[in-house]
């Protein structure tokens, strides 16, 4: 009997992410590293859908190993991922500030929501709450969840338009 695709996937779509990884590992037989949600969704409706319809053809099998052959494979295993303590800045580096942007050693000051968000201006980067960042929109991000352009989040404006502003006023 054939599974009602549209109720299945309401059906998983209540589950949480734990309860999805266990069902991952129960149609699958192996545990999986990932927590998308819609990802687990759609492989476990694609399994079930699989066993239920006995799988691909012999076709598609001979197909797929020809496909396997002819790739190349990977003859040596992904590095290990450090997780060494302190922070640690990926591709730092000096993007040519304007010289209206504060210096290394400066604090910038935001009040956001009730709270005082302090910055600490690095030759390479922003800290913020003891974590270093490359660039203030990272910090904004992390700060608010949505994307932020971090020059204006800060309200630092560039020279330019400090001028322009001057002028106006």
């Amino acid at each position: 009997m054939a599974t009602d695709i549209a109720n299945t996937i309401k059906e998983l779509g209540r589950l949480t992410v734990p309860q999805l990884k266990q069902r991952y590992a129960e149609v699958f037989g192996e545990p999986t590293g990932t927590h998308h949600k819609q990802y687990l969704i759609k492989r476990i409706v694609w399994r079930t859908q699989a066993l239920e319809q006995g799988g691909l053809s012999e076709r598609a099998l001979r197909r797929a190993a020809e496909l396997a052959d002819d790739a190349e494979l990977r003859l040596t295993a992904p590095r290990a991922r450090e997780t060494g303590t302190g922070p640690v800045v990926t591709a730092a580096f000096e993007a040519g500030r304007s010289s209206s942007f504060p210096k290394p050693g400066a604090v910038i000051r935001r009040e956001y929501k009730g709270r005082t968000i302090l910055v600490k201006v690095l030759p390479r980067g922003f800290e913020y709450e003891g974590e270093v960042y490359r660039s203030l929109t990272a910090i904004a991000r992390h700060i608010t969840g949505a994307h932020w352009n971090g020059v204006n989040f800060f309200g630092l404006a560039s020279s330019k338009r400090r001028g322009r502003d001057r002028e106006a006023g």
